[in-house]
């Protein structure tokens, strides 16, 4: 890259991927994400108008973390196959119960496997899953400069101009995804600790409780 008298070259000691062109830094960033065996994504999504804060850390094993929505909080924890819910005594009322709600309420709950809760709320935990439903970009792809990811310098590159989403991508190291603007105004998300491991590990009996049978509704 070729820079004018006295300008520096903004690729100089980096990975060297603000170098290529956007299909090929979109296709090495979603390999990098692929590859790594963790990761730690904040922020929201918006999918079917309705807005949802996840704090998430995910690996192949396991996951942990916050999904929070105008109506209700909860956490999820999985390790393995295994999935658990804990959530307040509201969220559970939501499906009218008010009896379970109470026997529910700030406990760690299994999930049935054959519950239709447990596909609805996996998918916030499953790394192969999640990312590659948030990290497409749709339409023509461009590179629109340099900027800084929480000190990280990054490239960005864009669908369409920018309604397609935008999507900053780490020059230091793995190119990793660092910061997302989903199209549509679908919402806005960070990627950090990439390949941090953390523990996912069953919580304690007494912070469990066994509702047995299918869920109430929630």
């Amino acid at each position: 890259m070729l820079t004018g008298c006295g300008e520096e070259d903004p690729d100089a000691g980096t990975n060297g991927v603000g170098r290529l062109p956007a299909q090929k830094i979109r296709t090495q960033s979603r390999a990098a994400a692929d590859a790594a065996p963790a990761v730690h994504l904040a922020g929201t999504v918006v999918t079917g108008g309705v807005s949802f804060k996840l704090d998430m850390r995910l690996k192949s094993g396991g996951a942990s973390g916050s999904v929070t929505s105008k109506k209700s909080s909860f956490r999820l924890l999985r390790v393995g196959d295994e999935l658990y819910l804990k959530a307040d005594a509201a969220f559970w009322n939501h499906g009218g119960d008010t009896s379970a709600a109470g026997k529910l309420d700030g406990k760690y709950v299994k999930v049935p496997q054959e519950d239709p809760a447990y596909k609805k709320f996996s998918g916030f935990t499953e790394k192969d899953v999640l990312l590659p439903a948030l990290l497409p970009l749709h339409g023509k792809l461009a590179t629109v400069g340099h900027h800084e990811q929480a000190g990280t310098p990054t490239i960005r590159i864009t669908g369409d101009g920018g309604p397609g989403g935008t999507l900053d991508v780490s020059l230091r190291g793995k190119p990793y995804p660092l910061r997302l603007v989903r199209g549509g105004g679908a919402g806005t998300l960070t990627f950090s600790e990439w390949g941090k491991d953390f523990t996912a590990a069953e919580p304690d009996e007494s912070e469990t409780v066994d509702y047995g049978g299918q869920l109430p509704t929630s």
